[in-house]
């Protein structure tokens, strides 16, 4: 079945809070590569409710979008509706993709991505901890800038630590030893939430600012781990502006629901090579002291 223009906000006999319901456990899916909102992406085609049963159906911008990829967002998708306390059971299915068909069988037999295709080099476990790491160094970038352009010392910005940070409404107030700056809150959230996800800050006590590695970052170093992080801001920008236009040149310039909703490219206007290879994502990282 193939990416269709219907709304999946809307569904004759569906019960409607319980459509919404399953439409905000799917805006809690993302794509791993973009960081984004499969719903906001316009991903969905359409999700059936019958009774407990849920059934959603998503298509990719293109038919050859990284299987490893395509599992992560199915599973994710799968097992936030099965979150829901009165769905018994969500059924996935995986429209127009070279392998929708093993995968939509996989993850609805509850197969390992292994056990659906047995010739992968390596799971998913491996992509998605790449994936999480570049959009933690990705953020990270944007909530060290919003610091240093309130004036903070990079001096001051290596040595905090989570308790010196605390985001309220539109304001994220940071204690620098008696003194507070007020900055933005939006990049310090947005960094705060990937960085306790991936388990790299989990106490009080906790450095802030990291490495891409995880280590803490010499003073005289957050120049070029800036550098190092904008590579994933423009990575994730790059692979944005290409998974739209191919979007739009599978669904029409208005897109699948007829908005003209289109990415908004935020790493600067700069597009990236990046491929998704594993290997070539981590070794962008090494952070020498010829750099």
């Amino acid at each position: 079945m193939s990416g269709s223009s219907a709304d999946p906000t809307s569904g004759a006999g569906d019960d409607p809070a319980k459509r919404q319901a399953v439409i905000e456990r799917l805006d809690r899916v993302e794509d791993p590569e973009l960081a984004r909102s499969i719903v906001e992406l316009d991903y969905i085609d359409a999700i059936e409710i019958d009774g407990g049963r849920v059934e959603v159906r998503f298509t990719l911008p293109t038919a050859w979008c990284s299987p490893a990829f395509a599992w992560m967002m199915a599973t994710d998708a799968r097992d936030e509706v099965e979150g829901l306390d009165w769905a018994d059971e969500a059924r996935i299915e995986l429209c127009d993709h070279m392998h929708g068909a093993e995968i939509t069988t996989g993850v609805n037999a509850r197969d390992t991505f292994g056990e659906t295709f047995p010739d992968a080099d390596g799971g998913v476990a491996e992509v998605r901890a790449a994936i999480a790491d570049k959009a933690r160094v990705s953020t990270q970038r944007a909530a060290v800038d919003a610091l240093l352009d309130a004036a903070v010392d990079p001096e001051q910005v290596v040595a905090l630590d989570r308790s010196d940070v605390d985001v309220a409404g539109d304001e994220a107030h940071v204690d620098l030893g008696g003194l507070s700056v007020v900055v933005d809150a939006d990049p310090i959230a947005d960094y705060l939430d990937r960085v306790e996800t991936s388990g790299h800050v989990t106490g009080p006590d906790d450095t802030l600012f990291l490495t891409p590695e995880g280590d803490p970052i010499p003073a005289e170093r957050l120049d070029v781990v800036q550098k190092r992080s904008r590579l994933a801001s423009v990575n994730m920008g790059g692979q944005g502006a290409v998974c739209d236009a191919l979007h739009r040149a599978r669904h029409g310039p208005d897109g699948p629901d007829g908005s003209g909703a289109s990415y908004v490219d935020q790493s600067g206007g700069e597009l990236s090579a990046y491929d998704g290879d594993v290997d070539e994502f981590t070794s962008t990282w090494t952070l020498s002291s010829d750099d």
